[in-house]
């Protein structure tokens, strides 16, 4: 079987993401990826299917279908069929940037015109993905570096509310959770520091499933729903009717489509600096063409936009595991639990504050992620300080104040009630205007750059000493990434 088997594709020999390792390695490796998001991806059809008045069992198919449809994603994004897939270890499932222009139009006339804007949408999406793709040289670090930062810090809210028992709970923030919370915290903490080699690598996978003995021996983790689920349920297509067109969804839908390539793009460029390839203009093409394909072939299977998840970029930071055939075992793991409820179920077992413990370390890893490449950026004599604090103000403002933007126009607000979207805008319009746009530029242009420069002087002499390496000699620097060196 190609997926085990081989050492590495030959037609990119000596790529991180090629690394291969033996059927048990990628089975484990693969399904912590899916526990780690398989949350984010149930979570979505719950909620539309609320909205729209589902019964319980359109519901359940909801959800196996987001399942089914997220495998099918993972697998054409990571082996990739022609000018399809990125080929990198990156997750697809159900997006939650969709959730709320759904909600809205499932409100109204249920979830058949919700497929058919989807459908569109995607289509849309799909034709525009290789001129989206030539923006990638937008993104130099300072942008990337925001935009990366700016995704852990906009998830870590969500691993709070789980370690609080998810939203919606009776028992929200009582200290019985969060001590499971950080039960799993400090049994993935503690794996981390005393061992090495895959038992490390496995820290988030062991920590979530001790998490989840400790607490069924204490009845904070039901099963009792495993017993009614289906074993096998092949997924039907249009089992809720043909979809509808309706324009005003269609528009909506469309806005939140290109919202998604740009957090997608984020995605590409973000797990390309992690594991270390080039990541050029057509490989994030090829990317949004799985995505936005995955994405309008969604609603046949009864299933919504697709999108990389960000909280699997963080695992791959986390762990080091770069292999794109590691996440493509993940994206098997996903189509099997589409076509067998009753695993699901089980999976679905897992307490959310288990689940909020492991999510502290994988969404914080993904802010680590990015602050190191900001580490990268040069900061003398240019703007890039400000562009920095203020894109990762801007992003932060969906966190802090939820209601910021709710008397802007709608389309306004769809692009800015998502933190990474508005990095993104904002990140790439100040480097065009400081960096790309040469009139007027003069040194020592900003306070703050030269501030910066005199502590990453200091910063260099104390690495230096820490090392056992002579001073450098006074006003002498060392060579940094330019603002539009990188991508």
């Amino acid at each position: 079987m190609k997926l085990l088997s081989r050492k590495g594709n030959p037609q990119h020999s000596g790529r991180p993401e090629d690394q291969t390792y033996g059927p048990g390695q990628l089975l484990a490796y693969g399904t912590q990826h899916i526990l780690t998001m398989y949350g984010g991806v149930i979570a979505p059809p719950l909620i539309v299917g609320g909205a729209a008045k589902l019964s319980p069992g359109d519901m359940a198919l909801l959800v196996t279908a987001g399942l089914f449809i997220s495998g099918l994603a993972t697998l054409l994004q990571t082996l990739g069929i022609g000018p399809f897939g990125s080929r990198l270890p990156i997750v697809q499932g159900i997006s939650f940037a969709s959730v709320s222009t759904m909600v809205a139009i499932a409100s109204d006339g249920g979830v058949r015109p919700v497929f058919g804007a989807i459908i569109v949408a995607g289509l849309i999406g799909l034709v525009a993905s290789s001129f989206f793709a030539q923006l990638v040289r937008l993104f130099p670090a300072v942008v990337t570096g925001s935009i990366i930062t700016v995704i852990g810090l906009s998830l870590l809210p969500v691993a709070f509310t789980w370690a609080m028992g998810g939203a919606g709970a009776k028992d929200l923030g009582s200290t019985s959770n969060i001590g499971f919370a950080a039960l799993t915290l400090l049994i993935i903490l503690v794996i981390s520091r005393v061992f090495q080699g895959a038992i490390s690598r496995l820290s988030i996978l062991i920590g979530m499933v001790v998490g989840t003995l400790f607490a069924a021996l204490v009845g904070k983790a039901d099963f009792s729903h495993v017993g009614d689920a289906k074993v096998i349920a092949l997924p039907q297509l249009f089992h809720f009717g043909s979809p509808t067109f309706q324009v005003g969804a269609i528009v909506s839908m469309t806005i939140v489509i290109f919202v998604i390539m740009t957090e997608t793009t984020a995605d590409i460029l973000a797990i390309g600096e992690i594991v270390g390839t080039e990541v050029d203009a057509k490989r994030v093409a090829d990317g949004l063409r799985a995505d936005m394909a995955s994405t309008a072939v969604a609603p046949v299977f009864g299933s919504f936009p697709c999108s990389a998840f960000a909280q699997n970029v963080g695992l791959v930071a986390l762990t080091g595991i770069k292999s794109r055939y590691a996440v493509a075992a993940g994206g098997v793991v996903l189509f099997l639990l589409g076509l067998l409820p009753v695993v699901g179920a089980v999976v679905a077992a897992i307490p959310y504050p288990v689940l909020g413990g492991a999510g502290i370390v994988l969404f914080g890893s993904v802010a680590a992620s990015g602050i190191r490449t900001l580490s990268r950026v040069d900061y003398h004599d240019n703007l890039n300080m400000v562009i920095v604090s203020v894109a990762i103000a801007v992003g932060i403002i969906p966190i802090a104040a939820p209601t910021f933007w709710d008397s802007f126009p709608d389309w306004c607000g769809v692009i800015m009630h998502s933190g990474i979207s508005a990095t993104a805008v904002v990140a790439v319009l100040l480097n065009l205007l400081f960096n790309e746009v040469k009139a007027g530029n003069r040194p020592g242009a900003s306070v703050f750059a030269a501030a910066e420069s005199e502590k990453d002087e200091l910063g260099d002499t104390l690495d230096d000493e820490l090392r056992g390496e002579k001073r450098p000699v006074r006003g002498s620097r060392r060579p940094v990434e330019r603002a539009g060196e990188g991508h």
